[in-house]
């Protein structure tokens, strides 16, 4: 077997992968830098069997290394890692012919699963990589979200229609873009158009536009969203909320590419790619017989779920980072930042609105937050009369969040430290709810007398004096 080449320039990530594939008896070689492994390639030196390079590096970046690979060897296998976990970097990825990317702070079993299946399987089809702007479109770390990510990537090159469904304000408009953006058809018109927003009445002309005369009103001839969308990308969002006879035109305009305007006679040819979206379960609304099922499958082609912010709250603080900058530039101001406890306050928060309701937050105290400093009691108030609901639900996650802060610290007594925070909110509690009764807090917690009495006196829990019974 032919090495695998390492090639990063952080110095514990090449250890940390050395180790591994070492401990796997997989042979490796590491570099540096991306100029270090292309002198080697250029020295005649055969290519290694998996290349897993990091894609920010001093002078050429993974991605050029990856570019420059795929030319020279198409069927090599290439992983890229990357700590900026942003859509552009995944879709840069793809579309160069990475094999897959690994966002950091990785796995070590998920980056040796990654590899091993690499070295099992032929690479992607390659693909020129154009220069990315470094402004993500599209931001998130959750593995949710990832997928996401990783699906907009796979798509970049195909014209398949797609299903996009997610929570209202989840983003699903910004995928649609993105999934166009990053298509063959991107130098091309991207028409959307919300289904639910127009009349009945209207939406069959909004789509297929209307002939003079076709109705009162029709003084002229007008092109409709098929037309304006022509060799691009037509989103239909809302989709499941379209009338049954506009359900009927649509599938015949899917089934045989042609189309007639309201009040027309001549056929006329739609050259597009479709994007569907829906908020809904149209597997549910098929069989109340309120969505054809023929159109159903014709438009779940390749579908894309977009995760709620509630299931990716590890990018409320990004997001709202990136919210306060962004409406200050808009507005002309100096940009306003959070303090950690208003952000931990927003992590826990349900957010119904999803990103949307993020984003209108942001917007809000950028206009109305006093100082340059956005702490809690400066979050509208609608905010601050319901507590976050999902602080208690989410209690796993915050401790995870502490285990991190503590490691990076360096802390070497993590086990100890949170082993007795967590049994002194254990005992406290418990003694509350039995009003400071050790005998029936200790029943409550199916421990001993004695050991309630010992872990007290351990972890000096106060309040608890001389009541024994």
């Amino acid at each position: 077997m032919k090495p695998v080449w390492i090639v990063d320039d952080d110095k514990s990530i090449r250890w940390v992968l050395e180790k591994t594939l070492s401990r796997e008896q997989i042979p490796f070689r590491s570099f540096a830098t991306a100029t270090e492994a292309l002198a080697q390639l250029d020295a005649g030196t055969a290519p290694p069997q998996v290349l897993v390079s990091d894609i920010r590096m001093p002078g050429q970046s993974g991605l050029d290394l990856l570019q420059q690979v795929k030319k020279r060897f198409p069927a090599l296998p290439v992983i890229i890692m990357t700590a900026y976990s942003d859509l552009e970097s995944a879709v840069a990825a793809f579309q160069g012919g990475a094999f897959e990317y690994l966002p950091k702070p990785f796995d070590v079993d998920q980056a040796l699963e990654l590899i091993r299946r690499a070295l099992d399987e032929s690479s992607h089809q390659s693909s020129a990589t154009e220069a990315v702007s470094l402004t993500p479109e599209i931001l998130g770390q959750a593995p949710a979200m990832q997928e996401v990510f990783r699906a907009i990537g796979r798509l970049s090159q195909s014209h398949a229609t797609v299903m996009i469904t997610g929570e209202s304000g989840s983003g699903k408009e910004l995928v649609a873009r993105a999934v166009h953006r990053h298509s063959p058809r991107a130098d091309k018109p991207f028409i959307a158009i919300n289904t639910a927003a127009i009349p009945k009445d209207l939406l069959e002309s909004e789509l297929f536009g209307h002939e003079r005369g076709a109705f009162t009103g029709a003084a002229a001839q007008r092109r409709g969203r098929f037309e304006q969308a022509e060799g691009g990308t037509l989103f239909l969002d809302e989709i499941g909320d379209m009338p049954p006879e506009l359900q009927t035109r649509l599938l015949r305009v899917l089934s045989d590419g042609h189309y007639y305007r309201v009040g027309g006679h001549s056929p006329l040819k739609a050259n597009v790619r479709i994007i569907a979206a829906t908020h809904q379960n149209l597997e549910t609304r098929v069989k109340e017989g309120l969505f054809r099922e023929d159109l159903f499958h014709r438009l779940n082609v390749i579908r894309v779920r977009l995760p709620s912010l509630r299931e990716r709250r590890e990018d409320i603080p990004i997001l709202a980072r990136h919210f306060l900058q962004k409406s200050a530039q808009e507005l002309g101001v100096e940009a306003k930042r959070f303090s950690e406890g208003a952000l931990k306050y927003l992590a826990a928060l349900d957010f119904q609105g999803n990103v949307r309701q993020l984003e209108n937050i942001c917007h809000w105290l950028t206009v109305m937050a006093p100082g340059q400093l956005v702490e809690v009691a400066d979050l509208p108030p609608e905010l601050r009369e319901t507590p976050p609901a999902t602080v208690a639900a989410d209690w796993e996650s915050a401790l995870s969040e502490e285990v991190d802060r503590l490691l990076a610290r360096g802390t070497n007594t993590v086990h100890e430290v949170l082993a007795q925070a967590f049994e002194r909110v254990l005992i406290k509690r418990a003694l509350a709810h039995t009003g400071g009764r050790r005998i029936e807090a200790a029943l409550a917690l199916g421990i001993g007398r004695n050991t309630i009495t010992r872990k007290i006196q351990e972890l000096n829990i106060d309040g608890t004096h001389g009541n024994e019974g």
